[in-house]
């Protein structure tokens, strides 16, 4: 699952309004937010039909991964083909050869098969996909309940360096100033509350 993602020029959308198919649901959230919780609370639902993006990358296949279910792996040479084709929503270039992008095609096959397809991007990707998918699309901000306690949350963690943390919540104000740009915010100050809302949402969303 990929966190990041940065767009590339404006594409043409080639899906639009939600009949037929699936719908996109895009996280986005500041690290520490709870994000991947509720997401995972959200994928055994059968009925919301809930299926991760399949993104394409360049980095080799890592244990049991295999092409077309986790990652596409794609070559740096094939990945640049694909970019000037201009065949992705979005994509990044993470350091040099190492890209991971969101593949029209493969969304669109995604969708085409009733899927309703989860992106976990950052901020700018999010505002990507919806720009692409528009009324097809729902965008979620997960939000923790302030700076503070997202302070606290990584310090409790105690997986990352204090430099590490201020970094992170450093990042974490600039993300947290597009919330408003989303259609809908979660603030996770109680998770399992958090989870309901979330649950709610694309309940209504997807099943409208």
């Amino acid at each position: 699952m990929r966190k990041n993602a940065n767009s590339q020029e404006r594409p043409t959308p080639s899906l639009t309004g939600k009949a037929g198919g699936g719908s996109a649901i895009i996280f986005c959230a500041p690290s520490g937010s709870g994000k991947s919780t509720i997401i995972g609370s959200l994928m055994p639902h059968e009925e919301l039909r809930l299926a991760f993006s399949i993104s394409a990358t360049t980095r080799p296949p890592r244990g049991q991964e295999r092409d077309g279910v986790e990652y596409l792996f794609l070559s740096p040479e094939q990945f640049r083909q694909h970019i000037a084709a201009d065949d992705f929503i979005e994509y990044e270039e993470v350091y040099t050869d190492r890209y991971y992008g969101t593949l029209k095609a493969q969304v669109e096959k995604q969708l085409a098969q009733g899927q309703n397809v989860v992106f976990d991007v950052d901020v700018h990707g999010g505002m990507r996909l919806k720009e692409y998918f528009g009324e097809r699309a729902m965008s979620l901000f997960i939000q923790p309940p302030s700076i503070d306690e997202l302070r606290r949350r990584l310090e409790g963690r105690g997986t990352d360096a204090p430099d590490v943390i201020e970094q992170r919540l450093d990042r974490a104000a600039y993300e947290l100033s597009f919330a408003p740009r989303f259609d809908h915010i979660v603030v996770n100050d109680d998770l399992e509350k958090a989870k309901a809302d979330a649950y709610e949402l694309v309940k209504d969303f997807v099943l409208a």
